[in-house]
């Protein structure tokens, strides 16, 4: 069992930067591959990045690569996502999510919502212009 929480949203100028951060519980933090999601209003959640287990493998979809950066600290149960040169179109509610999926097929499903078993409760970003 492994609980998330989420930190670090806000409102934020265009061009700005945030660092959202995910404490996670459960003694086997460190084994589960993670990744960072967001919902806009209106719209279907869509996958932002992820990181495998031991942080030397991640994964971003194409609108937040060269902005978005991913990384997690395993001795402190915590994920962070670094948000750089923020645009409007980045405004949603972000959630971290543990993996709970084969880790052989993590590679071909990271980007999937069903490969995620444990949501945080999100953390609304906002972006104005």
């Amino acid at each position: 069992q492994v609980q998330l929480v989420e930190s670090g949203g806000g409102l934020v100028q265009a061009g700005g930067s945030l660092r959202l951060s995910c404490a996670a519980s459960g003694r086997t933090f460190s084994t589960y591959a993670m990744g960072w999601f967001r919902q806009a209003p209106g719209q279907e959640r869509e996958f932002v990045a992820a990181i495998r287990w031991s942080g030397s493998i991640t994964y971003y979809t194409d609108s937040v690569k060269g902005r978005f950066t991913i990384s997690r600290d395993n001795a402190k149960n915590m994920v962070y996502l670094q948000m750089n040169s923020l645009k409007p179109g980045d405004t949603a509610v972000y959630y971290c999510a543990a993996a709970t999926t084969n880790p052989y097929s993590f590679p071909r499903t990271y980007y999937s919502g069903s490969s995620y078993g444990y949501w945080g409760q999100g953390t609304q970003v906002t972006v104005s212009s």
